[in-house]
């Protein structure tokens, strides 16, 4: 199987799954009049294709190798494929969770509220399970991070003109970031110890447990949507090539950062905490989308573009700390 050898490499894939996180909720914006809860099903589906894909062909360089996909599926204990797969549960309800805390109280809530907090827990559980990279760095870079998210919010919040915060919305984002800060180090636990999987492995189990889960909690949140009257099933058959197609390359590019970051994380030089630190700088990413190409700030006053000014300074001086932090 592939594994980097090369920093540069390591560092090259984890700044690909921050990219990858951050533009894959585009294909929305591409399937018109297609509520997000029916897209999702081929989102989720994406993600399985995908693991299986890049499994068989970057995973199985070496049918002989005894770290090789199937092989490694085969040979890792069930308890670390049930690591693998309740991650994947854990994540697809914390991702359901924060998009119905954004369609309930916007992004100035779920943004600091939600994604801050899976960053802070998420970071320090990895570090406490595989230690990795320097702290100060590490921990300084991701203060900054969470300082960009912020700003981020307020931005969002000043132009939508301060509007009330949901109670609702607010207990969605934190029962969300706190599951969101939780999936990653049971991926981390499942990929050391004895039995353990390798970053091939682990990436499609952790889709198993995404793809099963998706059946109870997307037909509940389809049933029970906080964004719009509910869903029936049959909608999702009802839907266009165009929209299944968008749905599906959006899984796809979901996983291929995904692995992408579990593979760099796998490497021994970046640790667990750098790697989801990275990769969930996929929220400013989301934003430079927001604001170059889908020109939601346009017209914007000048106190707005200040923040915005302020925030991808934070966030690229925080990006700069934590790629440090393995090296220095």
């Amino acid at each position: 199987m592939f594994i980097p050898t090369a920093y540069t490499v390591a560092l090259f894939m984890l700044f690909l799954s921050m990219i990858a996180w951050g533009s894959w909720v585009n294909v929305h914006k591409l399937c018109k009049n297609w509520r997000f809860e029916l897209l999702y099903w081929d989102y989720v589906w994406g993600i399985l294709l995908c693991s299986l894909i890049v499994g068989v062909t970057f995973g199985r360089t070496d049918p002989g190798d005894p770290n090789s996909f199937f092989n490694d599926l085969s040979a890792a204990s069930g308890t670390h494929h049930g690591w693998a797969l309740v991650a994947g549960a854990i994540f697809n309800l914390a991702n359901i969770l924060i998009v119905a805390a954004i369609s309930v109280a916007g992004m100035a809530v779920a943004f600091p509220v939600g994604i801050g907090l899976a960053l802070v827990i998420g970071c320090i559980l990895n570090y406490v399970l595989k230690p990795a990279g320097n702290p100060w760095f590490l921990f300084g870079g991701l203060v900054m991070i969470c300082l960009a998210i912020i700003l981020d919010a307020v931005a969002y919040r000043k132009r939508s003109s301060g509007v009330a915060v949901s109670t609702k919305g607010l207990v969605l984002s934190v029962v969300g970031g706190i599951l969101m800060g939780l999936f990653y180090p049971l991926v981390v636990k499942a990929t050391t110890g004895e039995g353990h999987l390798g970053p091939y492995g682990v990436a499609f189990m952790f889709a198993l447990g995404v793809t099963t889960s998706n059946f109870p909690l997307n037909y509940l949140y389809m049933r029970f949507a906080p964004s719009g009257p509910p869903i029936e099933i049959t909608e999702y058959f009802a839907g266009s090539l165009n929209s299944h197609f968008w749905g599906l390359v959006g899984g796809l590019a979901w996983m291929v950062g995904t692995i992408s970051n579990y593979v760099a994380s796998y490497a021994q030089m970046v640790g667990p905490a750098a790697s989801y630190t990275i990769g969930q700088g996929s929220t400013m990413v989301g934003t430079i989308w927001g604001v170059f190409v889908w020109k939601e700030f346009r017209g914007a006053g000048r106190n707005v573009q200040l923040l915005l000014a302020l925030m991808f300074a934070f966030f690229i001086a925080g990006l700069v700390c934590v790629a440090l932090a393995p090296v220095v």
